[in-house]
Parts: structure tokens; C-alpha cells; sequence
């Protein structure tokens, strides 16, 4: 798979719904997004909290909620940057692929390991952010908030990737009926099958442990259900 060049320039737009004041403008903002990766990562979602952050950049919880009202916000706002970079890497990796299928194996080599991560972005762990997506992503939408939230547009984001993975679908099959559904379930198999495998290995048949060889045995396995699908006559 290609990777995006060291010289490439990212300043993903985020909703600004998400933030009172945009973190990417400054080094405090990155900071507290660079360390709230590491803690959230470390402690959890649900022990994360920012007083643990402050403390970690060696600032105040004030100067936190400037940036963001509460931690539910900033949570949201990492999984949009998540859903942000890997539209940017499908468009990047996929660009000139006219042959349908390869678009839709890259697509799925990028859902399942979305870090190759680019220099020019030191305040984002992307390796990290993956490892929290998979760990405790659904959280960002699986809440009592989540209608509230969706009028606010808190997910535009994740609804243009699965918009771009069903295009690649229909592309490859017109008349399937279901492309939304099939661009989410691979995401969501995606991060499910990982997080058993780490976790919870008897429901799931991936049984590799290490990095590279579980990839491999995860693209067998998504390729082997996507085209089961999308071959069905």
C-alpha cells in the first residue's frame, strides 16, 4: 500500500460543534489532544477525566474547558479526527485504482490498521487512537446523548467514510440492496474481531497474536465475507 509523504501537510476540519476553541491552532490544543490519546489509552475512557489530563500537561483543568466543555466532547472529537484520517488515506490509497475489487481490499487493509503514522503529525499517535477505537470507540455513539449529539452533527464524519466505502460497493455490485449496512458492519467486524482476539478469543477465528500475522488472517476473513455478499447472485 502506498503512504501518504513525509512532506504531506494534514489539518483535518473537525466540527467545530465539538470544540470551543480549535485545538489544532495552537500548541496548548495539540497538547491537550496529544496527551488525552495517551491517557485515554492508558487509564481508559471512563477514568479518563481532566484533572488527570491538567495534570499531564502541567496546566489547568480552566485551560482545558476552553477548549472543549467536557470530556465526552474531547472523546468525540479524537474518533472524528480517527474517521477524518482514514477518508484522507482511502482517497489517497485508492486514487487511479479503477480495478473495483483492489479499491475494496485496500479500503479494508485501511480499516484494519489505520496508523502508518505520518511524521508531520507529532500531536496525534495514530497507532494509539486505532487501539482506542477498537477498545472503546461504540462509546462515542452508544449513549443516552447519542440523538442529541447526531443533530449536532456530531457524525457527519463517520457517516461520509461509510458514504465513500458504499460507493466502492456499488461500484463493484449495482444492484445490492445494502451498501450502508455493509460499509458500517465491516468497520464495526473490523475493530469487533480485533478486540475479541485480544480479549475475548472464543468469539472470534482469528487466532493470530502478533500484529502482522492477525491483519493478514483479518483481511482473509473481511474479504472472504464481503465478496461472499457482494458475489451472490
Amino acid at each position: 500500500m502506498n503512504t501518504l509523504e513525509n512532506s504531506f501537510t494534514l489539518n483535518l476540519e473537525i466540527n467545530p460543534s465539538l470544540y470551543i476553541k480549535n485545538p489544532q491552532d495552537s500548541k496548548l490544543g495539540k497538547k491537550i489532544i496529544q496527551k488525552s490519546v495517551q491517557l485515554i489509552h492508558d487509564l481508559g475512557f471512563d477514568q479518563f477525566n481532566f484533572k488527570k489530563l491538567a495534570k499531564a500537561i502541567g496546566s489547568t483543568e480552566t485551560s482545558i474547558y476552553r477548549y472543549f466543555e467536557n470530556k465526552h466532547k474531547l472523546f468525540v472529537y479524537l474518533l472524528n479526527w480517527y474517521w477524518e484520517w482514514m477518508i484522507v488515506r482511502i482517497d489517497f490509497n485508492t486514487l487511479n485504482i479503477t480495478d473495483t475489487k483492489r479499491k475494496i481490499e485496500l479500503i479494508i487493509e485501511i480499516i484494519i490498521d489505520t496508523a502508518n503514522r505520518n511524521t508531520q503529525i507529532p500531536f496525534i499517535d495514530e497507532d494509539l487512537l486505532h487501539e482506542i477505537v477498537v477498545r472503546e470507540g461504540t462509546k462515542g455513539y452508544h449513549s443516552i446523548n447519542v440523538d442529541n449529539d447526531n443533530e449536532e452533527g456530531f457524525f457527519l464524519a463517520y457517516k461520509r467514510l461509510c458514504a465513500k466505502i458504499q460507493e466502492s460497493l456499488v461500484e463493484y455490485s449495482s444492484n445490492f440492496e445494502y451498501p450502508y449496512s455493509l460499509a458500517s458492519m465491516l468497520i464495526e467486524t473490523a475493530n469487533n474481531n480485533i478486540y475479541f482476539s485480544k480479549h475475548l478469543p472464543r468469539l472470534t477465528d482469528i487466532k493470530a497474536k502478533e500484529k502482522s500475522k492477525l491483519e493478514l488472517e483479518l483481511k482473509k476473513l473481511l474479504m472472504h465475507f464481503i465478496f461472499a455478499i457482494l458475489d451472490k447472485k
